[in-house]
């Protein structure tokens, strides 16, 4: 096959999955009541499908052939269970017997009030369930959330245990407890369909099969809950936002604002579902929530036959009652903007200006992007450049960073004398400094040149915003981390000869306080654990009696081992590492090997998806597996050790890698 073929099969597979994703998760979850296992069974159906499509071609009906792959390998589990030992022929041939399609909506929307069970947490139920049901990567729902994606990621699996642990069924809840899971199941809805709406990363504006899907979801939710105000508002936001989707690009797929679109080109059959939906919310009854209110919003626009006929000032007024409803800063934005535009540009950038020293927002290119749109209005065009600068650094959806770059070339004159950026780049350029330095004060740097502009002339750079920075970026962080930003601000403004930028940063005092090593009772009842996993069991023994790392202990590789003479060998950015090792882990390590000659000693639990495919480095050529995280082995070593732990915080690996010492 060509490498062109290989290429556009890849490419199909991609486009199958991520709209057929959700429907087998969901038909396997009916099969085998538990979520992460489903979801492990349907990423081995797409591996299948990697192996085999590039050869075979694709079949004609791809969704109905991941589906009864995935089904097949569903019912080998189900086969190899020892509870279901007795039964596993009768259950199997059933499961044959049934329609790839039937009950897929249903199985949909169980698995949606599954993922938002009251047993989880409310982030966690929407990060869940985003994964399952909307296909998203824990970078997206990260950003939809304002967290980082190692929280998002941590969420997710931590739900998936939960739900399983918990043997919550795969069934619709009775009236009364359904009531009550009804705003975790919008909020995902609305998220989901946000993220079809405004991409937030790739090469398109929008993601049209996330809309379609949060509409479908959200007409299933109307008709399972028609009494529900909340519910039908949500239909009459998505109903009348999806209306405007044809109008929002242009003929390059730039970005359209919404005061400058064609609305002949607004869906008119969608805005009066739109309208239907918003009546039958008002039928209802009840004080306006959350989505009644943006849905009336939504209303006031779609019922301006030109941008000039908008009425900015009932919009304003629906922001405010929002805001007493939901006071986020997201919504706050959103009222500037509103009041921007019935009351001038001033009027929205004094409320703006108050929320550049949100943290929440700190990496929000929106809040960049409305900031600089109120300051080119007001003809303050090198201060709104420096914003659609930042704003176009934070976005990762490249239609919405060209047009904001764009936007930062109109109307701004070209700045005299070195700038920011220039002479962040010749401080880091030094011979003098080591890599290690090179890195501490790149991150310090580069947050100053991305939160005041790498093009502000230095001289501009003052002590007074140089505090804003920190106050929004590391507020929160430990003293330790606060302190090495500040020494890294001083050592620049030292070499640049101009004012210390420190000056208004007080340094923090650091706690000496160690947390102490393992003792040996603790880590007799470690060893003994019954319940430990092989690979666990192998690497906490490692680094136990070699003393190494936990990062550099995680970088081994199988062909680096030297099994006889107890020792292996990583090779880091600073050279070469050399770890030995005593008898325990020499006795654990063969089995661990299992056979293989190469790739990462400690494998991950599953092979990653293809749109999460590590670097050959580290992936295992035998199993397909990626690299163990050292997140995950540190999740798992504090799980394990915090019924050992006094204060039950659970110990950590770095704990364990000193208590020989």
């Amino acid at each position: 096959m060509t490498p062109m073929i290989a290429q556009n099969v890849h490419g199909a597979i991609d486009a199958v999955w991520k709209f057929e994703s959700a429907r087998i998760i969901a038909g396997l979850t009916r099969m085998v009541r538990d979520v992460g296992l489903a979801e492990e069974l349907a990423q081995d159906a797409l591996v299948a499908a990697l192996e085999q499509w590039p050869g075979q071609g694709v079949p004609d009906n791809p969704g109905a052939w991941l589906m009864t792959t995935a089904k097949r390998r569903a019912i080998d589990h189900i086969r190899r269970g020892e509870r279901l030992e007795r039964k596993h022929e009768e259950i199997a041939h059933a499961l044959e017997q049934r329609s790839l399609e039937e009950g897929v909506d249903d199985d949909v929307l169980r698995l949606m009030f599954v993922s938002c069970h009251p047993v989880l947490p409310a982030e966690a139920r929407a990060a869940l369930t985003l994964r399952l049901l909307g296909g998203l990567t824990a970078l997206e729902i990260a950003r939809a959330f304002l967290v980082s994606e190692r929280a998002v990621a941590q969420r997710i699996a931590k739900a998936k245990r939960t739900l399983a642990e918990e043997r919550v069924p795969f069934e619709l809840p009775p009236g009364p407890e359904l009531a009550g899971r009804l705003a975790s199941v919008l909020e995902v809805i609305y998220l989901i369909f946000n993220e079809g709406y405004s991409a937030t990363s790739g090469d398109d504006l929008m993601r049209p099969s996330l809309c379609l899907e949060a509409l479908r979801l959200g007409r299933l939710l109307a008709e399972l809950a028609p009494r529900q105000a909340e519910v039908h508002g949500l239909v009459a936001l998505m109903e009348i936002q999806a209306s405007r989707s044809a109008a929002r690009t242009g003929p390059s797929g730039e970005p359209v604002q919404l005061h400058e679109q064609n609305r002949g080109r607004w869906d008119q059959l969608l805005i009066r579902r739109g309208f239907a939906a918003m009546l039958r919310a008002r039928e209802a009854g009840g004080p306006p929530g959350p989505y009644v209110l943006q849905a009336a919003i939504a209303v006031s626009h779609a019922q301006a036959k030109t941008a000039q006929e908008t009425d900015w000032e009932q919009i304003a007024a629906l922001y405010g009652a929002l805001v007493r409803l939901v006071p986020s800063p997201v919504v706050q934005l959103n009222r500037a903007v509103a009041l921007g535009m019935a009351r001038g540009p001033q009027a929205g950038l004094d409320i703006v200006d108050t929320l550049t020293s949100d943290p929440a927002l700190k990496n929000y290119h929106l809040l960049s992007g409305v900031r600089g749109d109120f300051l080119a209005k007001l003809g303050r065009h090198d201060e709104a450049r420096t914003e659609f600068e930042r704003a176009a650094s934070l976005t990762h959806n490249a239609p919405e960073r060209a047009f904001l770059l764009k936007r930062a070339a109109t109307g701004t004159s070209r700045v005299a004398g070195v700038t920011l950026g220039q002479a962040a780049e010749r401080f880091l350029a030094r011979e003098d400094l080591d890599a290690e330095t090179i890195r501490s004060y790149g991150q310090t740097l580069r947050r100053m040149c991305l939160d005041l502009g790498a093009g502000t002339p230095l001289a501009e750079v003052t002590a007074g915003k140089t505090s804003t920075v920190f106050a929004v970026a590391w507020n929160g962080a430990a003293a330790k981390t606060w302190n090495r930003h500040r020494a890294a601000v001083r050592s620049f403004s030292a070499w640049a000869s101009i004012d210390d930028l420190s000056a208004g940063l007080a340094r923090k005092p650091e706690s000496r306080e160690r947390r102490p090593s393992i003792g040996p009772p603790q880590l007799d009842a470690l060893w003994e654990c019954p319940n430990t996993a092989p690979r666990e069991k192998t690497l906490w023994r490692l680094l136990h009696e070699s003393a190494a790392a936990a990062r550099t202990a995680l970088s081994l590789n199988v062909e680096d081992l030297d099994l006889e003479n107890r020792r292996g060998r990583v090779t880091t950015k600073n050279g070469p590492v050399r770890l030995s090792w005593r008898s325990g882990t020499a006795r654990l390590l063969p089995h661990l090997v299992e056979g293989r000659t190469r790739g990462p000693l400690f494998l991950a639990d599953r092979r990653p998806a293809p749109a999460r495919m590590p670097g050959p480095a580290d992936l295992c050529p035998d199993t397909g597996r990626g690299r163990l995280s050292y997140e995950r082995a540190e999740y798992l070593f504090k799980q394990a050790t915090r019924p050992l732990d006094p204060s039950g915080a659970g110990y950590t690996l770095h704990q364990l890698s000193h208590s020989r010492r």
